[in-house]
């Protein structure tokens, strides 16, 4: 007779408790029971009295071959009443994970949620990254702006206060003529100051020519009145 430990449910609506039985394994859920082994009662607050069990009868069915269920496995193993099951269980487990880990898929719903969450959690941090050098690119254009415009405005005020003061070629053009002008009057001045300068001096030569030949006359009239007289 296959002997299975298992736990049925008598507790009301909303107000769970569970026996933990030995039952024959081909017996309906609720059917005849072989021995009560204990209860559980996940209501109660304090964990010390939320299971109580006959450890020494449940070891006894253990080693007789009784198979506990999933939910009974995981309380023995809470009381550390170590089975044959528990630990085929976990052989069986590992295998499968190693299997699932050859092939590149998931054991279990936690680590596929757990694996969605780090891929998200990896876009979430491509995405900063990405908004972060992003911001970083427009506060450097904005810095290189505001640090070229100044440059520019200085350029512009520059170029400007050249054009400014560099003569226009109508205006250079007349003070070139002006210019030459001048030096035009000045040059006829001198020549005229030159040519009147040459009258003066020629006008003196002439004078001083005929003083000189004026006395030279009168010094003549006198030699000749003196050579009359004796």
């Amino acid at each position: 007779m296959a002997v299975k430990l298992r736990m049925m449910r008598i507790g009301r609506r909303h107000r769970p408790f569970f026996r933990i039985n030995a039952i024959d394994s081909r017996t309906p859920r609720d059917g005849r029971i072989l021995e009560k082994l204990g209860h559980y009662d996940p209501i109660e607050k304090d964990q010390s009295k939320q299971i109580v069990l006959n450890t020494e009868r449940v070891k006894y069915w253990l080693d007789k071959g009784a198979t506990p269920s999933d939910t009974v496995s995981e309380i023995l193993l809470r009381l550390g009443i170590k089975h044959k099951y528990a630990e085929v269980k976990e052989a069986r487990r590992a295998r499968a994970k190693a299997a699932a880990r050859a092939k590149g898929k998931f054991f279990t719903k936690a680590e596929q949620i757990a694996a969605e969450k780090a891929v998200e959690a990896d876009k979430e941090k491509a995405k900063a990254e990405a908004e972060a050098k992003t911001e970083e690119k427009a506060e450097a254009e904005v810095k290189a702006e505001a640090e070229a415009k100044p440059k520019a405005e200085a350029k512009d005020v520059k170029e400007k206060a050249e054009v400014e003061f560099q003569p226009k070629p109508e205006v250079e053009t007349e003070t070139k003529a002006e210019a030459k002008a001048e030096e035009k009057a000045e040059e006829k001045v001198e020549a005229e100051a030159e040519v009147k300068a040459e009258t003066e001096d020629k006008s003196k030569a002439e004078a001083a020519d005929e003083a000189e030949a004026k006395k030279e006359e009168s010094d003549s009239k006198e030699k000749t009145a003196k050579s009359d007289e004796n």
